[in-house]
């Protein structure tokens, strides 16, 4: 089982469903856990498709919105690659990416967030928006929000967007009302998320469903 076994099963979904079969993200990675564990030959098969799940979602998520935030004149690049690769390998496009999102920590140097993707301008490398993205909220929200106020705390990074992408499988963003913990860290300290869910959910200016994601972007640009 690799990414592109999931993107193959994303796909399905897309010939069925059209452009609401991001509602069915869930459903993908149900039917990925089951082939991943016919192909698994370890001890532990749920460790491993925790780490597999964590790490391909933001690359399912990636694969989803690429082709249309490319014809914005926008590019995605994952965290990882700017995380793990010294600046000298890095494209001057990447490097200068890199720079333009380094958080700033005094004495203490230097560091990027933690975040899985990253939207920025083709053209001047500037950022427009961070995506950090997990199945359930509780495993990243707090983190996510706390990028964001180290993000607005600098000029230099205050105009940065900063969303959380979820199917929230454990339900955190269904209801305004009585409101769950984790959605009030996303109506407070982050920009907003975008749910890949098959539930409708009480949507607000923060929390919305997937398919408004490009939207949004659009009006970043303005």
């Amino acid at each position: 089982m690799t990414i592109k076994d999931l993107i193959k099963i994303y796909e399905t979904k897309k010939k069925k469903y059209g452009l609401q079969a991001y509602r069915h993200i869930s459903n993908v990675l149900k039917e990925a856990k089951a082939q991943h564990k016919k192909d698994f030959t370890g001890n532990d098969h749920e460790q491993s498709w925790r780490a597999f799940k964590g790490k391909n979602l933001e690359k399912l998520i990636e694969y989803i919105i690429t082709d249309e935030v490319r014809a914005l004149g926008l590019q995605v690049v994952n965290g990882n690659i700017l995380e793990r690769t010294n600046g000298s390998n890095l494209s001057k496009e990447l490097s200068l990416v890199k720079r333009n999102l380094i958080v700033d920590y005094g004495e203490f140097g230097s560091h990027l967030p933690d975040v899985d993707l990253i939207i920025y301008d083709l053209k001047t490398s500037k950022i427009v928006a961070v995506l950090s993205s997990k199945v359930t909220l509780r495993e990243r929200i707090a983190q996510t929000g706390y990028w964001k106020i180290k993000l607005a705390s600098d000029e230099a990074t205050k105009h940065i967007k900063v969303y959380f992408v979820t199917p929230d499988e454990d339900g955190t963003l269904t209801i305004k009302t009585p409101t769950k913990k984790g959605r009030a860290i996303v109506e407070v300290d982050t920009d907003g998320s975008y749910v890949l869910s098959e539930t409708d959910i009480e949507e607000s200016d923060k929390v919305k469903m997937f398919d408004k994601f490009i939207d949004d972007l659009k009006k970043l640009l303005k």
